[in-house]
């Protein structure tokens, strides 16, 4: 099996999760940001994460991913029940995080930037869509601010360092993907219930964190 990824994209890191947490070997693709040829051809539009499976075929969308291998191999790991309130945080959490994280992307060395044509595809695209990273930059200090007391919110809400509702759910592969993506910003404040979990989940996934390229 092979799945092709970005090394930034969230939803990419919720699709290798599963692999990590159940040992399943996976054979990571990095594609260049600015290749639409390629996953058009596998599954008729330009996303990632994509699994190609045994048989070759090619599966989109990454909880849909997640389903099928925690599934496929041995007991189902994600059986634990929701918290509607990890939902609500997760919510509130996300507009200001991806004014935070993406510009920072942007500047980041990631192997699907490794043209320079392939980072500017994603500085347009990104820039269309939220505005002027420069506007988002300039604006560091309040953004950093809000976003640690909204961790020092979540810390209550993580009831052990190895699952955040006590029992893996589907709600650590949400959170863990947004604070992985965190951890590239420097200057967040992390309480220490929440960086335990944080760096517990790196280590059951075997996903890095981007800490060592922190901005």
């Amino acid at each position: 099996m092979k799945l092709y990824i970005y090394e930034h994209c969230p939803f990419c890191v919720k699709a290798r999760m599963i692999f990590g947490l159940k040992n399943v070997p996976i054979g990571l693709e990095v594609l260049l940001n600015d290749d639409e040829a390629r996953p058009v051809s596998m599954v008729g539009k330009k996303v990632v994460p994509i699994l190609q499976k045994e048989d070759g075929g090619f599966m989109p969308e990454s909880m849909d991913i997640v389903h099928y291998i925690d599934n496929k191999y041995g007991e189902p790991l994600l059986t634990g029940p929701l918290n509607a309130a990890m939902g609500k945080w997760l919510d509130a959490n996300g507009e200001i995080s991806y004014r935070a994280i993406t510009p920072r992307v942007a500047r980041a060395r990631f192997e699907e930037f490794a043209t320079p044509e392939a980072r500017q595809y994603f500085v347009n695209k990104k820039q269309a869509a939220i505005g002027s990273f420069d506007e988002h930059l300039s604006h560091s200090e309040g953004i950093i601010k809000k976003i640690s007391q909204q961790l020092r919110d979540l810390a209550p809400l993580i009831k052990q360092p190895n699952a955040c509702n006590g029992e893996l759910s589907e709600d650590d592969i949400h959170l863990f993907a947004r604070l992985r993506s965190l951890s590239l910003v420097a200057g967040i404040e992390w309480p220490t219930q929440v960086a335990e979990y944080r760096d517990n989940m790196a280590k059951q996934t075997q996903i890095n964190l981007l800490s060592s390229v922190a901005q």
